[in-house]
Parts: C-alpha cells; structure tokens; sequence
C-alpha cells in the first residue's frame, strides 16, 4: 500500500499539468453596430440569447478540437433574423401570429480567430434561408441556430477561410 501512496501525487502533478497545458480556446461574442441599433425591435433580451447562445455553441464544439487549444476568438454578430416573430415583435404588431408567421431567417458573423501561436485568420460566415421553402423547424431562432452550428464545424476542422 506505501507504495501506491508514493504514486499519487505524481499522479496527480502529470493530471494537473495535462489540464493546464490544454486550455480550451475563448470565445468573445459582440454585437455590431447596426445590430445593437436592431436590437430594440427585436427584443434585447432575446439578442443577448442570440449572443450567448453563439458562445455557447462554438465553445462545446471546440471543447473536443484541440486544435485551438490556447486560442483566441472574436466574433461579431453582424445580422441576425428570426424566422417566427419574437415577443417583442408581437408586441409591437399584435397582428402578427407567432405559430403561422414564419420569415427567412439566419446569422452573419465576423471576426478573428488568433492561434496560440499568434497568426491571426480573419472569418467572414453567414447563412440565410433562401426561400420559404427552405425554413423547417419550429423555433423564433431554428437558422440563426443552423449558422451557428455550421460556423462552428468550421472552426473545428480548421477552415477558417469560410467567407
């Protein structure tokens, strides 16, 4: 038994220093100028979702990739459009049916991903329906997710060219 206890702390300092040395990358989520102008009718709390929920996804995805260990991401929210009307929204038209009204919607994002070792690549990325066709899902933010999740998947497997 003395002997396993010699082994823990060893142990324990190679398990430590696996953890530091593999940080996972940041993410800094921002809203554009013009988006934050937006903002207000399309409800600010529901845009800081938007924004929250863009970190969020391009943090868990990232998480397996240690690829961008260490690494830096600035992202800007540039466009955003829901596909069923917001709560906002209705307020302000109460005509608008928030099951049956349904609109193209997405995300544009921009920003910068900074390696650990300091290169620098600059990412342009958007994806809009583009018919109504096209719009399935239920939800006020079911493309806006769908961009997100594919920006992500591009952070991922390296491709940060994804103009």
């Amino acid at each position: 038994m003395r002997k396993l206890a010699f082994f823990a702390p060893l142990a324990a300092a190679v398990a430590f220093a696996g953890v530091a040395a593999a940080q996972p990358a940041s993410v800094n989520v921002t809203l554009s100028h013009a988006l934050e102008r937006e903002a207000e009718s399309l409800g600010e709390r529901e845009v800081q979702d938007q924004v929250d929920r863009l970190t969020w996804v391009i943090q868990s995805r990232l998480a397996d990739t240690a690829a961008l260990d260490g690494a830096r991401i600035e992202l800007v929210l540039t466009d955003l459009k829901p596909n069923r009307p917001t709560m906002e929204q209705i307020a302000r038209r109460p005509g608008l049916d928030p099951i049956r009204s349904r609109s193209i919607g997405g995300a544009a994002i921009e920003g910068t991903v900074i390696l650990a070792d300091g290169t620098s690549h600059e990412i342009s990325y958007d994806w809009f329906s583009t018919h109504l066709a096209d719009v399935r899902g239920h939800g006020t933010w079911t493309d806006a997710d769908r961009a997100y999740a594919r920006l992500a998947r591009n952070l991922a497997t390296g491709r940060y060219d994804v103009r």
